[in-house]
């Protein structure tokens, strides 16, 4: 079969293979690979940022935004063959730390998980795959076009988990929710706020376009802006910061009504320096009771969370997010700079 594969940390080894079909083990399921979303981290392991191959190879299978169609469904699992589904990406320590023994393997204590496509387990970028069906998700027929999309979706799936949890430490009645950046994960955290029936304001710099017309769509608000001026008296209660710019984290801090939630799902890069008064960023946060918190990867709840979110939403909308489909003969493209919100690989072309 072909695979996505390519050498850890080695620039330049991302390619298209031959390689020997995946032997389901016991519990696992035997999946058709459909499509696959690219994202910002398949690029880094792809220029050779990062990567860890499975123990003893040299390559990987690449991807984490998978989608596939059961061929084959081991007895007495809640699977059968034609179920579309998408594997969830982590895996627990194997010690396991007090969080992957509870479940709670995203919020692994140890650094020793496992992550497809990232972290010494191959990725869903082939024409077939396998999953524990402990780890697969079964979702609504109707996302068979968008369905690569719950990976990304459960990153802010668990973001607005554990909103609400912060939000019930006192009484919590958020009413307007601003998302910086309207990528993927922006866009898709707005889509979640308006379910919870927020006010949604999304910030971009991009122009007048696709992105604003989305953010439209949904209902919400188009900003496109790289500060926060135009927040600093009409306040959110919630903000998503999804584009990691460090100037923007900053003033987040600051920028929420009293008792505001501040998110980080964006990652900064290093070796930037921002002038900042840190006296005026303590005495908001502590005098309004203020949170700010990071989020990253879901775990097997999140992914559920993520199906039932698209499931509601509208299919049309959801399928103007992937603005490239790219045959696998042609992955390569996905990797290349280009002006996209989501570049997916038909995995069966």
């Amino acid at each position: 079969m072909r695979a996505l594969t390519f050498e850890p940390g080695r620039k330049g080894t991302l390619d298209v293979r031959e390689v020997p079909d995946p032997e389901p083990g016991q519990g696992e399921l035997l999946v058709e690979g459909l499509a696959l979303g690219i994202c910002g981290t398949d690029r880094e392991l792809g220029s050779g940022e990062y990567g860890w191959p499975p123990p003893g190879e040299e390559r990987m299978v690449i991807g984490h935004e998978s989608l596939g169609r059961v061929l084959e469904a081991p007895e007495g699992s809640a699977f059968s063959p034609g179920d579309l589904v998408v594997g969830v990406v982590r895996r627990p320590d194997p010690v396991p730390c007090g969080a992957c023994a509870r479940g709670e393997f995203d919020m692994c204590r140890n650094g020793r998980y496992t992550e497809r496509g990232i972290k010494e387990i191959d990725g869903y970028g082939s024409s077939r795959w396998t999953v524990e069906a402990g780890y697969a998700v079964r979702l609504d027929p109707a996302l068979e076009s968008v369905g690569m999309l719950v990976e990304p979706t459960s990153v802010v799936a668990k973001a607005w988990e554990q909103i609400e949890r912060i939000g019930s430490r006192a009484w919590y009645e958020p009413h307007r929710l601003l998302v910086t950046g309207a990528g993927p994960i922006g866009l898709l955290g707005a889509l979640l706020g308006r379910q919870r029936g927020l006010e949604v304001h999304v910030l971009d710099r991009a122009p007048a376009g696709v992105k604003s017309s989305l953010v439209e769509e949904l209902g919400g608000t188009y900003h496109s802006s790289s500060t926060l001026e135009a927040f600093h008296d009409a306040k959110p209660d919630i903000i998503l910061e999804c584009t990691g710019a460090g100037q923007l984290v900053i003033d987040s801090m600051t920028t929420t009504a009293a008792a505001g939630i501040v998110c980080l799902c964006g990652l900064s890069p290093g070796g930037r320096s921002h002038r900042v008064d840190a006296g005026v960023i303590n005495r908001d946060i502590v005098l309004e009771n203020d949170v700010i918190f990071g989020t990253v990867n879901g775990n097997l709840r999140h992914f559920r969370d993520a199906a039932a979110a698209l499931a509601k939403a509208d299919m049309g909308w959801l399928e103007r997010l992937i603005t490239r489909r790219i045959p696998l003969s042609r992955a390569l493209e996905t990797f290349e700079p280009a002006d996209d919100i989501k570049a997916v690989i038909d995995l069966t072309t």
